[in-house]
């Protein structure tokens, strides 16, 4: 018997070097490399990298990958969770500098929410270094009931315009 299989959008960032990948960016591209071999890897978007938000300090690199994947939301986020500490993440101040931080962003079951996770992600309407990278590789995914990613990456840039 055949398990459904979920679309998930999971954003990917780094602002602190790996004693054995290395920079940021390359943090990132080794956690798409892991996602692609836990994981069936549908897409990855170019690594971006930008201004740290909050007080994180350090610049981050940041990226987007699509994965298609039985687990259910709960099940993916323990999966996640468990990367980021294969990668070397440990418990912090919020906002601080961290080797790698997996976000589960969007999935294709549309809204879901528990106490520990919320989909889509609150803040991704407000985040360009995950909308940018997404819109890269689907742009025309539905998040918001009638709102492509490409239109919440536009809304953003107006809004930040017209600040």
């Amino acid at each position: 018997m055949l398990r459904a299989t979920h679309l998930y959008a999971i954003a990917i960032g780094s602002n602190r070097r790996h004693i054995r990948h290395g920079r940021p960016a390359a943090v990132v591209e080794a956690a798409i490399a892991s996602l692609d071999a836990d994981f069936e890897l549908f897409d990855a978007s170019p690594i971006i990298l930008n201004k740290a938000a909050g007080g994180a300090g350090r610049d981050f690199a940041n990226a987007v990958a699509l994965v298609q994947s039985p687990l259910s939301p709960k099940d993916m986020l323990a999966e996640l969770k468990s990367m980021e500490r294969n990668f070397g993440r440990r418990p912090g101040r919020r906002w601080g500098a961290r080797v790698l931080d997996l976000d589960l962003v969007a999935w294709d079951g549309g809204r879901f929410s528990t106490r520990d996770l919320t989909i889509p992600h609150p803040r991704l309407k407000d985040r360009d270094f995950v909308l940018a990278p997404l819109a890269a590789i689907a742009p025309d995914w539905h998040i918001d009931g009638n709102l492509s990613v490409r239109h919440l990456l536009s809304r953003l840039g107006k809004r930040r315009r017209a600040s």
